[in-house]
């Protein structure tokens, strides 16, 4: 009888997985010209980034452009890796020979994963490589919280990222490369073999001040984004994770940004109040001509929301429980204003902020290429500065704690042209239509490289980046400790009840509790659910998943 009973349980579970199985949501605003914390709600807890990553290896290969490396007439040879990427695809072939330009406009525009592969296995040699190259950038940027696997974000076991980090990445990419910042901003390109649509298109073109940057999508990660918008002298940049579609995703970073812009002052000290515009052509011209006859993305549409258009900025400044929504996020979600209110200027005293350079006349003439004309001076390697306005954040869980699904099998074909069954292919922003399973694969080695350092390309202005959570999170090894410890996850008013709750917490944190013995205490007047037999690292990290999800749990042990 028991077995039939939890059979009947975990039917009913595994018929609403969305329920049980839905990504943590994570968010996150800063003002870009100073760093400054706007809003934060879960924004240092890992999760999967999806194609957000592909922000990072865009960064890499511009950066090695500037250091003259590569050039965008660069012939790229197309690896065996690449070609069996996934969808979304630009449909290259192993061995086949691309321009750099075009794998950079697929890989931002379309966010093809065999474009992303590409540019990496050719920079990195194969994927660790690449990989190495991709967190060690990353610690150089400050993202203390992130570690990446592959060029993509096709999902990978330990390929994990934050909310807070991500908002870094999108700031370093305006300020340090404002000659392709203008790429994000596109809605179609021409990408050589294809002619591409944006995934983003539908943001960009309903935001007041939109122009970037980029939307990630998988099974395991759900519907993320990476926004930046600017209005009049304000710059807000907004990231979201674990959204449940492009309609929630899109809805929520709209009031989120409109936050960021009540929040943020109308002047900053050291930057300029006024900043020109800056209507730079992309270096080189990286996006092109837009095109007719582009494929639509593969995204769902995503909710309308207010239109307009913005400006781009030329200066670089240099290098548990989750928190309850902001009531002004709240207040934004529920009622968007059609006229959105503009704070007065309100002074704000940055520390070490270095002086604004000269900012350059606006650039009318045709696709010249920009270069840079100031060099940068370092920010210290940490990536930690000082501001004195103090930032209006949710509190954070004291726990981070790892998102984690079971990595499950990928197709990847490596024959000229690959062939991906339904059931087998995650789709970067893609569509879910119908369920697919995510991309995985043994995490290889990698070798650590020291990035180069980057001494050509920057434009110093404006403040250094706000400070960095001063708490490290830690990954803990589960093989460590004794079996003594457990965990409680509340009292129930029948055994029932108690077993129920278990089998659906065993469910949605498998990786934790896969070796776990599941007891059901009876107590006075109530069941007692438990799992024990745990490490003490098992037992913390459970529950700090588990807190995370507003759920209820407790430890057991000495």
């Amino acid at each position: 009888m028991r077995r039939v009973r939890f059979g009947l349980v975990a039917i009913l579970l595994l018929a609403f997985p969305a329920m049980s199985l839905a990504a943590p949501f994570a968010a996150y605003v800063m003002d870009a010209r100073t760093g400054e914390t706007l809003y934060s709600q879960n924004a240092d807890t890992r999760l999967y980034p999806a194609s957000l990553t592909k922000m990072m290896t865009l960064y890499i290969v511009f950066d090695a452009i500037e250091h003259g490396k590569l050039s965008l007439d660069t012939m790229v040879t197309v690896s065996a890796n690449a070609a069996g990427q996934a969808p979304s695809r630009l449909g290259l072939r192993t061995g086949q020979q691309i321009q750099l330009r075009y794998l950079i406009r697929g890989a931002a525009i379309k966010s093809a994963n065999d474009a992303a592969a590409a540019m990496g296995d050719f920079i990195g040699g194969n994927e660790a490589g690449f990989a190495a190259k991709m967190n060690a950038m990353a610690q150089r940027l400050g993202m203390k919280n992130t570690t990446f696997k592959n060029a993509n974000g096709l999902t990978r076991e330990g390929h994990l990222s934050t909310a807070h980090d991500m908002a870094i990445l999108g700031r370093h990419l305006i300020y340090d490369f404002p000659q392709y910042y203008g790429l994000f901003s596109r809605r179609t390109a021409d990408a050589g073999i294809a002619k591409v649509a944006s995934t983003n298109r539908k943001f960009l073109d309903a935001y007041d001040g939109a122009d970037g940057i980029k939307t990630g999508y998988t099974v395991a990660a759900g519907f993320n984004l990476v926004a930046s918008a600017q209005r009049g002298n304000k710059r807000v940049i907004g990231a979201i994770f674990g959204a449940t579609s492009p309609a929630e995703r899109n809805t929520k970073m709209a009031a989120l940004l409109d936050m960021g812009f009540q929040r943020s002052p109308g002047s900053v000290k050291g930057a300029s109040a006024t900043p020109q515009l800056v209507a730079l052509r992309p270096s080189g011209d990286v996006a092109g001509p837009e095109v007719n006859g582009a494929e639509d993305a593969d995204e769902e549409d995503g909710a309308a929301v207010a239109p307009s258009n913005s400006q781009r900025p030329m200066a670089r400044p240099e290098d548990g429980q989750p928190a309850a929504p902001d009531a002004a996020y709240v207040a934004a979600t529920e009622t968007r204003p059609s006229v959105r209110p503009v704070p007065s200027p309100v002074p704000v005293s940055a520390t070490a902020a270095p002086q604004p350079a000269e900012q350059p006349a606006m650039q009318t003439a045709g696709p010249a290429s920009v270069r840079p004309l100031i060099r940068p001076v370092p920010a210290p390697r940490d990536g930690r500065t000082t501001a004195a306005a103090t930032p209006q954040s949710a509190a954070l869980p004291e726990h981070a704690f790892v998102q984690s699904a079971a990595p499950q099998p990928e197709t990847v074909a490596m024959a000229a042209e690959p062939v991906f069954p339904p059931d087998t292919i995650e789709q970067g922003d893609a569509d879910p239509r119908a369920p697919v399973l995510v991309q995985g694969a043994a995490p290889k080695p990698e070798s650590q490289r020291k990035s180069p350092h980057n001494d050509t390309v920057i434009l110093a202005s404006l403040s250094p980046p706000a400070p960095s959570r001063e708490k490290t999170r830690e990954m803990v090894s589960r093989s460590e400790g004794q079996r003594s410890w457990g965990i409680s996850i509340g009292s129930f008013a029948s055994k029932y009840a108690a077993e129920r709750a278990m089998l659906q917490v065993a469910l949605t944190e498998s990786d934790t509790l896969s070796s776990a013995t599941r007891n059901v205490q009876a107590r006075k007047s109530a069941f007692e659910a438990t799992f024990v037999n745990m490490t003490r690292s098992d037992a913390e990290l459970a529950c700090a998943r588990l807190a995370a999800r507003a759920s209820t749990c407790s430890l057991i042990g000495h």
